[in-house]
């Protein structure tokens, strides 16, 4: 059971942030060159490759019940931010994330900065750099906790990889922002799952038996799921404006 979330929350938080990663590629490559910028975004995948590398074994020394708690109360903080913005998103109270949107406003930065553009383009690749490891970096912060506490890195790495094939092959194809991807919806069941996952690895952490186990996991879910649901319609009944809330 768990082993079935922990592939599926890696895979759509991999997925959520390599679409914002991808759109930033795409606008320094249409607008300025394109070896520059996927040379930055490679640069930052192997970065990102030698951080999991290099924490995992790490995190493995540290005592399970700690591990569990720890991790349980950074999930909940993450999970609960990206919960926050999907429910506000959802109700009506933010607007919605529009990759095309910032595509055009990446490419518009791009084509008046300046510099000169020789065998690379300095701008094109740090610009991509910096996007792809600021996106992967809570990638990366969810195999390695998720995996660790779970006992399979591999096996959130497996969903994470899964996910940055089918945005890359999206993105190659489509060499265009990936914008009819329901990111909110896939906001919303991360932020659910991080959530879920904090709650039930923090109260483990913190001697909480859970009935049932693993399979309490199911509960903690549906009552994460019917909070967050309720309290979207809560807020769609006030009338809010969009972009009322930051």
């Amino acid at each position: 059971m768990s082993a079935v979330f922990l592939v599926l929350a890696s895979f759509l938080a991999s997925g959520v942030e390599m679409v914002e990663a991808l759109t930033i590629v795409l606008a320094m490559g249409v607008t300025r060159d394109w070896r520059s910028s996927l040379t930055g975004a490679a640069a930052a995948l192997v970065t990102l490759g030698v951080i999991v590398a290099a924490l995992g074994p790490a995190l493995r020394l540290v005592p399970l019940d700690t591990l569990r708690l720890v991790v349980g109360g950074l999930l909940l903080v993450f999970g609960l931010q990206w919960l926050r913005k999907a429910i506000l998103r959802a109700s009506g109270w933010l607007a919605l994330h529009d990759e095309r949107e910032i595509f055009h406003r990446e490419a518009e930065l791009a084509r008046t900065a300046g510099g000169a553009r020789g065998r690379l383009d300095h701008y094109a690749l740090l610009i991509s750099f910096k996007g792809v490891l600021l996106e992967g970096l809570e990638v990366a912060f969810i195999v390695l906790t998720f995996g660790t506490t779970q006992g399979s890195i591999w096996l959130a790495a497996a969903g994470a990889s899964a996910a940055l094939v089918l945005v890359v092959a999206a993105g190659a194809a489509a060499r265009a922002p990936l914008s009819q991807v329901p990111e909110n919806t896939m906001k919303f069941a991360v932020g659910v799952m991080l959530t879920t996952f904090g709650t039930f690895w923090g109260g483990e952490g913190a001697g909480v038996h859970w009935p049932g186990g693993e399979l309490a996991l199911v509960g903690v879910l549906g009552f994460t799921i019917a909070l967050s649901l309720a309290l979207v319609r809560l807020l769609r009944g006030l009338h809010r404006p969009l972009g009322a809330v930051a």
